[in-house]
């Protein structure tokens, strides 16, 4: 069995091999080792002491595989970004140029720097190890972070973004880079990431902000604005079951698409309910599979079958160990997958 759990500083080593499995474009899982103990550092007091409102707060979580004691994914919230580490995107707008004399009316699409300095809640560090993206375990990995945020909602800003990895190719170049930022940095795509998680004043001092016209860009980079890596497609179509929109904003690195949702119309978020275990059975429950996470500081979740009845939920004595639960404890749980949506009826 596979569970979510708060990181700890004894999982630096495997959080560093995810890191190095990750590749380029993923900033907020970067490979330096001194860099990953500072964010688990950093994690660490944010759970060791909720804060009384959002304010920068950063939660990162691991997934272990408990059969073989092993961390094989990682995923994190912070809370509120802004402030000294400004949230950076482009927003696609549209500029209107026309002319009377020669009957020209034209809207040309154009990318415009956005700074947020008192921005949204986001969530990141998403990464699951290659022999584990198998049983729900990826989908898991990226909507606990939901469930903790519906048990603790005080803790986060009521809009909530992703930032998505853009297409890059084997070799780890973005054609959008380098067809932009390249030529204001003087970088490599793959430094200017890992810089950008060091210090994110470079971007402001660096990246121009005037307009962008889209036209004008090479084909190759008009092509990837807004398209999600590869090894992303899936998250993407996670995330828009749990009612996230494209934000019209895309990554100033790569142009990945920035999605976003009010905290409380995440369904995770909205449709799980608390309530107890009521009942723990040496054999395996039949029922819908449901995710459940306790409702402590020192957070557990996972996803297996239970069923659930007004009195409370009953679960399998191996999902109570996984826990650490007994008789009674308050849980969360939610609907692992949502329920499909109805068709409308055609007209006749």
């Amino acid at each position: 069995m596979v569970i979510v759990r708060p990181v700890t500083m004894e999982d630096l080593d495997a959080l560093g091999e995810l890191a190095g499995l990750a590749g380029v474009g993923l900033t907020t899982l970067p490979k330096d080792r001194a860099l990953l103990a500072k964010r688990i550092e950093r994690s660490e007091a944010s759970f060791r002491k909720f804060a009384d409102r959002p304010g920068g707060e950063s939660y990162l979580f691991v997934m272990e595989d408990l059969a073989v004691r092993r961390v094989v994914g990682a995923c994190g919230i912070v809370s509120k970004v802004g402030g000294f580490e400004p949230f950076y995107g482009y927003r696609i707008e549209t500029q209107l140029f026309e002319s009377n004399v020669i009957g020209v009316h034209k809207e040309v699409p154009i990318l415009k720097l956005h700074e947020e300095h008192d921005g949204p809640a986001e969530i990141g560090s998403l990464f699951l190890h290659p022999d584990w993206r198998h049983g729900g375990n990826g989908r898991l990995l990226q909507l606990v972070r939901f469930l903790f945020m519906a048990e603790h909602p005080d803790l986060f800003e009521t809009t909530v973004l992703s930032e998505i990895r853009g297409v890059q190719n084997e070799r780890g170049h973005s054609p959008f880079w380098d067809a932009l930022g390249r030529h204001f940095f003087g970088l490599d795509f793959a430094e200017a990431d890992r810089l950008s998680v060091v210090n994110k004043k470079f971007i402001a001092e660096l990246m121009p902000d005037h307009p962008i016209y889209i036209p004008l860009l090479p084909a190759d980079a008009q092509a990837v604005i807004g398209r999600p890596h590869k090894d992303s497609e899936r998250a993407v179509k996670n995330l828009e079951a749990e009612g996230f929109r494209f934000a019209n904003m895309v990554d100033i690195f790569d142009a990945g698409p920035v999605l976003s949702c009010p905290r409380d119309e995440i369904r995770t978020v909205r449709d799980s309910r608390r309530t107890v275990v009521s009942a723990i059975s040496n054999e395996p429950v039949e029922g819908p599979e449901y995710m459940i996470g306790t409702t402590s500081e020192t957070f557990r979740a996972c996803k297996e079958c239970a069923a659930l009845t007004r009195d409370g939920v009953r679960i399998s004595a191996e999902l109570a160990a996984a826990l650490q639960l007994q008789m009674g404890d308050p849980v969360r749980v939610v609907e692992f997958s949502p329920p499909p949506a109805l068709e409308t009826p055609k007209a006749v």
